[in-house]
């Protein structure tokens, strides 16, 4: 599915981009892991094992209030690379003296084996992957059956206002197109997942000055459009840019403070019980007609 990879984000700025050490994760990206736990109290499943897909952007303080909620689930921690994967195990691991340490379920680094985990949890990483579709065919493969999955991400109406602010001075665009909800619930469908439930909210925040603005946007990510602006930017450009977001971000309602809109996609699937492909005249061996019954399955339904 290569060629449906988003064409707005540049491969390698975003392989770059995720190698980038961080030390901790931005404020949105731990009250949206809030908000989505909150979600768990509807599911009855109590996972015996999951994943985290890169909590150190995903924020470690929601990854340790999961291993909190299921204390006894064995965690695999999933990075962009090794080095990243232990630094999460060492920020959560105790010291040798508490004993906590010795009665926590065991964290490994690294990926969970096929059909190994029961719950996948990824907090705002989807939107930035150049190839998303193969992230989510990792966690379908990751997932046992009836496994559950556990996913947040911009969507589409993220910064609208700091859109329209670079369309009005000609500039090429300030980051790259996000996925509305729909399109990811049709790729969970493509990659096996079932009864996906999809559903968005629009959180605005405000900032006193352009500069805190700014900041808070280099944190969240970069720009991955391979059309951005290649070279670099001086003094004058920078100015100009403050001026702008404080005469079109105003807002008169928040005091004057500068209001930046993000959508946040939330998704939830389960992985079925593999079903045989039918062809016009199949044959089906009767201890897979009798599983299918169990489960409730037809021969190519």
């Amino acid at each position: 599915m290569s060629s449906q990879r988003p064409p707005t984000i540049d491969p390698v700025a975003a392989a770059r981009w995720a190698q980038q050490a961080t030390q901790t994760a931005p404020w949105l990206h731990e009250e949206v892991a809030r908000r989505m736990m909150e979600r768990l109290q509807w599911i009855t499943r109590q996972p015996t094992s999951w994943a985290d897909w890169s909590p150190l952007r995903g924020g470690m303080q929601a990854h340790a209030a999961l291993r909190k909620r299921y204390p006894q689930a064995a965690c695999y921690i999933v990075e962009s690379s090794p080095a990243l994967a232990e630094q999460a195990i060492a920020a959560q691991t105790d010291a040798w003296w508490n004993p906590k340490r010795w009665s926590a379920a065991l964290q490994h680094a690294g990926p969970p084996p096929a059909g190994g985990i029961d719950m996948a949890w990824s907090n705002m990483l989807l939107h930035q992957m150049a190839d998303p579709q193969a992230l989510i065919g990792d966690w379908s493969r990751s997932l046992a059956v009836d496994g559950f999955l556990m996913f947040s991400c911009l969507g589409p109406d993220t910064l609208q206002e700091l859109r329209r602010v670079y369309a009005a001075m000609g500039w090429p665009p300030p980051g790259h197109a996000f996925t509305d909800m729909h399109d990811w619930g049709d790729m969970l469908v493509h990659a096996g997942f079932a009864e996906p439930i999809m559903d968005m909210e629009r959180i605005r925040l405000t900032y006193a000055s352009p500069d805190r603005l700014l900041q808070d946007l280099r944190e969240l990510g970069r720009n991955l459009h391979p059309q951005r602006f290649a070279g670099l930017r001086g003094r004058h450009w920078r100015q100009r840019l403050e001026a702008e977001l404080a005469r079109e971000l105003a807002d008169a309602d928040e005091q004057g403070r500068l209001t930046l809109t993000f959508e946040i996609v939330y998704g939830h699937a389960f992985k079925p019980a593999p079903r045989p492909r039918m062809a016009a005249e199949s044959a089906v061996s009767l201890q897979d007609m009798r599983s299918m019954l169990q489960q409730g399955g037809t021969p190519g339904g």
